[in-house]
């Protein structure tokens, strides 16, 4: 059989059911697509791609190729929309069958629903490997997810102690060959920018596997976890996985069994424990994104409530730019600017003041953290967003937090506002109204 494997958000060796699977075949072709869809303004106002996320992207694709390259294979990058550049190659190589790893979202449900249109006679198989459970291994079948995380965890743990044993598939060291060498177009993507900061993350597998057993078994920085985790300014103050998890570089199920690992071999305690839980955390939103489908990107949310929101360019432009009338909002925003991240404090921070404050439609801040996150995953990003909106998970619903409150308990000596020029010398007021402050961006 000869199978094109479509790796997406999966760019690992370790613990990749889809993979695992694409290697029982007598030739194997491997594809990343490099959608130039990402690179243009979207209906928001932003990008579905920016430079750090992107200049990340590419490092994990080249270290994937290396590890293939180790087992003899090749890795097929195409520069061009995925429903177009797939099916010339299933006819270019006779393939017979195409696999990838299930995807939440609903572009990436309708690309793939289209190319089994366009290739009628090709297998089409999906594996799950962006989660920590198949979803036959759920307590519940999908359609049941509970609307809160609490009943969520609580149905998972139910299970036992942290629910069935997470078994790590194990690391392919033999691959079928690829058809020859063909050549791709990969020079024509987008030129990858320079770091522009000294929290740059380095992407790949082997990255993301060296940061884990650094947090773990290095620093033992996960024995302090919960008690650092609200940090605003700290590498080693959370366990900075996001990004590998985002992109599949590092596998869910890795991080759960190392998190086990740790516990047998030094101690177990709250913050061994919170790590877990904020895994968990992901694992609920991926599921409450296959579940709710398009309405994970609706104004409404998942339960339908209707706020009054309007678009303000000028706040809009404002928070962007960091140049709000709150120096913690605005330290936080030039942070993920300078660094494509920001602390899980900080995330909830910007988006309340956002949501509140601003008095702004959601969807436009989860557009442009999904623009400038090196760790966006689109089931956490547009979940949390809801969450905060009060129009998703939240069972209190719309929550505000106290900017002022929060800048005194999490950043009391000012040194994060400092360190991040928080505080603007001209903010722009709730009320500025101008034409020229229409944000084009």
């Amino acid at each position: 059989m000869k199978t094109l494997y479509w790796f997406t958000r999966d760019l690992r060796m370790h613990d990749n059911a889809a993979l695992l699977a694409a290697a029982r075949s007598d030739m194997l072709l491997c594809v990343y697509v490099v959608d130039p869809r990402w690179f243009a303004n979207g209906p928001f106002q932003c990008r579905a791609m920016g430079e750090h996320r992107w200049r990340f992207l590419w490092q994990s694709l080249t270290d994937l190729e290396r590890s293939l390259r180790a087992l003899g294979q090749r890795l097929h990058i195409a520069f061009g929309e995925s429903e177009q550049a797939l099916p010339g190659l299933v006819h270019q190589h006779s393939v017979d069958r195409v696999i990838r790893s299930r995807q939440p979202g609903t572009i990436e449900a309708q690309q793939w629903q289209t190319l089994q249109q366009k290739l009628p006679n090709t297998l089409f198989q999906e594996f799950e490997t962006l989660s920590l459970y198949t979803e036959g291994s759920l307590p519940m079948p999908v359609s049941e997810l509970p609307g809160t995380f609490s009943q969520f965890r609580k149905r998972i743990e139910k299970q036992g102690d942290r629910g069935p044993d997470l078994l790590r598939i194990r690391t392919l060291t033999a691959l079928p060959p690829p058809p020859g060498f063909p050549e791709d177009n990969r020079g024509e993507c987008p030129p990858i920018p320079e770091p522009s900061s000294a929290l740059a993350f380095t992407g790949g597998e082997t990255a993301g596997l060296a940061r884990l057993q650094e947090y773990c078994f290095g620093n033992h920085g996960i024995a302090t976890y919960k008690e650092t985790r609200n940090a605003l300014d700290d590498w080693d103050s959370s366990s900075k996985f996001s990004p590998w998890l985002a992109n599949g570089s590092l596998s869910a199920r890795e991080v759960a069994a190392t998190i086990e690992d740790y516990e047998r071999q030094h101690t177990r305690n709250d913050s061994t424990y919170w790590l877990w839980f904020e895994l968990l955390w992901r694992e609920y939103f991926y599921w409450y994104a296959l579940k709710h489908g398009s309405r994970l990107f609706r104004r409404d949310g998942v339960q339908r409530k209707h706020r009054q929101v309007t678009f303000y360019g000028h706040r809009f432009k404002a928070w962007c730019e960091g140049n709000t009338q709150y120096p913690i909002v605005n330290a936080a925003m030039n942070q993920l600017r300078e660094t494509g991240y920001m602390s899980n404090r900080a995330r909830q921070l910007v988006a309340s003041c956002f949501v509140h404050e601003l008095e702004l439609d959601w969807r436009y801040g989860a557009a442009w953290f999904e623009q400038q996150l090196v760790d966006y995953d689109v089931a956490s990003n547009y979940g949390n967003w809801q969450y905060l909106a009060g129009v998703g998970a939240d069972p209190r619903g719309l929550r505000q937090f106290n900017l002022d409150k929060q800048a005194q308990q999490y950043d009391p000596d000012g040194a994060f506002v400092e360190r991040w020029q928080g505080r603007s010398s001209q903010p722009v007021g709730l009320h500025t109204v101008d034409a020229a402050d229409w944000p084009i961006l």
